[in-house]
């Protein structure tokens, strides 16, 4: 039997030894530390575990998600539950659907100097400096389709030079496209008075009972299928 090679990491300072091949995550876990935050779905992509890191004989300060990245030889972690970023209060039902309102919520983004650092440290390869320049242009639709796949990780903000909290900014964007920009759906309408009735009752019962590697592939497959169709 192959024995299984150990490698060190550094967890908040103090080194430890973990097998290679695990998620920056699993070797947290493995070491004995707890996660009992910045940790959601562990398996799929829920942005909940943004980690800070750096590689051996590296400088460099790297942000990663926890559950998707491979812990390496030599490499410093700290886990952070959250990213303490400012978040502007406001009530949807007052916010007008003007060119410059993201503008009036979030004003540091009227300071991004096209670095396109926020793309880069997008774990889902959003191209955020893209919506950025559109809030700053007042396009409002363009900037809720560009964050659309945003899972508010933080990420980006906690690279940002200039300091702009991207992905609340575009959360208000979705928010101001859904309610006020966006057409009414048709389908959607269709679609809950079918669920109202009780339609699809029994497809989510057999779903439920669905062993998890079928759920699994049944999911890609769908995901898959989708992609086919956007292009």
């Amino acid at each position: 039997m192959e024995e299984t090679k150990m490698i060190k990491v550094y967890i908040m300072g103090k080194e430890h030894e973990v097998p290679e091949g695990l998620t920056i995550m699993k070797a947290i876990e493995y070491a004995g530390y707890k996660i009992v935050r910045g940790a959601g779905c562990r398996a799929g992509f829920c942005g909940a575990c943004a980690t800070v890191y750096r590689k051996a004989n590296d400088y460099k300060l790297r942000v990663a998600l926890a559950c998707q990245t491979v812990a390496e030889d030599g490499m410093y972690l700290t886990e952070i539950p959250f990213v303490p970023a400012n978040k502007a209060i406001y009530d949807i039902e007052k916010v007008t659907p003007k060119a410059n309102i993201i503008l009036q919520h979030y004003p540091e983004v009227a300071r991004c100097v096209a670095c396109n650092t926020c793309t880069k440290s997008c774990p889902q390869d959003l191209k955020v400096m893209d919506y950025i320049q559109a809030m700053k242009r007042g396009d409002i639709a363009k900037a809720a389709e560009l964050s659309f796949d945003c899972v508010q990780c933080g990420l980006c903000a906690a690279r940002c030079p200039a300091e702009i909290v991207h992905y609340h900014a575009a959360q208000l964007a979705r928010r101001i496209y859904g309610k006020y920009i966006a057409k009414p759906s048709p389908n959607l309408e269709k679609r809950i008075k079918e669920i109202e009735e009780g339609k699809y009752d029994e497809e989510i019962k057999k779903l439920k009972q669905m062993p998890l590697e079928e759920m699994k592939k049944k999911y890609m497959e769908q995901q898959k299928n989708a992609e086919k169709e956007r292009d």
